[in-house]
């Protein structure tokens, strides 16, 4: 280091000195925007942690309830650039995050030199490669940083972060996301964290619709209880079996246990699928099973499952049966 600083002083001693103010920046404001599912309980363990946030949401509903906490609300997400330069977003999809950092009121209209923008959306990863490139024209710094785990998850802080972009920004995104998570894991340059969690939501889907067809089969047999209680005593048993049962009555605080609302909603899952269906074919990987599981998701979006929660292809799957 000591030789770099004598060869690029100036440069580097701004870096350096930018990190590590990151890093031990103590309850600075935090600017969040995306205050849904996910992103309100994200936000509320900011504040718990005592960093104040200055909040916006395109739904002005979304925002009520921190009016009383203590966080600032803005009227756009470039209002959020000017007061705060550490901002996370979490949005839907690849149109909202371009909309919100290069939109007429985007983040980039306003944002200082020096802001760190980590975006916990779910996007394609090629898309995060194109906003950080537009950041580092204006003096910022883009990360990309999905999350896994859920609503539970968001709301107990337990969330795991799979980080992608430069890693001696890393350590400045890690102070903030272990508010929210227990797990934040590097993973490369930009777009790799986005790689990771398509990675995940396909896997989830695919063991989903194994969970729901199994559980399914084993109540035909007369079986309900017991058989929930098998799979997560033997090899079957993954996180769709022993945290998130699709099976009405099986678990409490799960979506099923309340009608299927609430969680990770179908469209989001089959938005997940059809990221990984791309990045499939991009790189000319065979997902045959991650495929099958993305047109599930699809016939039932087209059938009224849209806005509930992804487990419901169990009910999916029980109506099919019928027919």
């Amino acid at each position: 280091m000591a030789s770099l600083l004598v060869r690029y002083p100036s440069a580097l001693r701004a870096h350096v000195t930018l990190v590590c103010s990151r890093t031990m920046a103590s309850k600075t404001p935090v600017g969040f925007i995306g205050l849904g599912n996910m992103g309100n309980p994200m936000a509320k363990n900011l504040l718990k942690h005592g960093y104040p946030v200055i909040a916006y949401d395109v739904f002005p509903n979304a925002c009520k309830e921190f009016q009383d906490s203590g966080a600032q609300l803005m009227e756009s997400p470039a209002d959020v650039a000017e007061r705060a330069d550490r901002i996370i977003t979490m949005l839907p999809s690849s149109p909202n995050a371009v909309e919100v950092y290069t939109g007429q009121s985007g983040i980039l209209k306003k944002v200082k030199k020096g802001s760190l923008l980590i975006d916990s959306s779910t996007i394609d990863p090629a898309m995060s490669k194109e906003l950080a490139k537009a950041a580092e024209k204006m003096g910022a710094v883009f990360m990309d940083a999905p999350v896994s785990g859920g609503v539970g998850a968001a709301r107990a802080g337990n969330l795991t972060f799979m980080v992608g972009g430069v890693e001696q920004e890393f350590a400045a995104a890690k102070e903030l996301l272990t508010c929210m998570g227990s797990n934040v894991v590097y993973c490369g340059e930009v777009g790799t964290g986005q790689a990771a969690k398509i990675c995940n939501n396909m896997l989830l889907a695919i063991t989903m619709i194994g969970t729901a067809e199994a559980m399914n089969l084993g109540i035909r047999f007369g079986l309900t209880q017991a058989v929930a209680k098998i799979l997560n005593m033997s090899s079957g048993r993954c996180w769709s079996s022993d945290t998130y049962n699709p099976v009405p009555g099986v678990m409490e605080g799960v979506p099923s246990a309340n009608n299927y609302q609430g969680g990770f909603g179908t469209t989001l899952m089959t938005k997940d699928l059809g990221l990984a269906q791309y990045s499939a074919t991009d790189t000319k990987t065979p997902i045959p099973l991650g495929s099958l599981s993305h047109q599930i998701y699809r016939i039932m979006c087209a059938k009224g499952y849209a806005q509930k929660d992804f487990s419901s292809v169990f009910q999916f799957l029980r109506e099919e049966e019928n027919l």
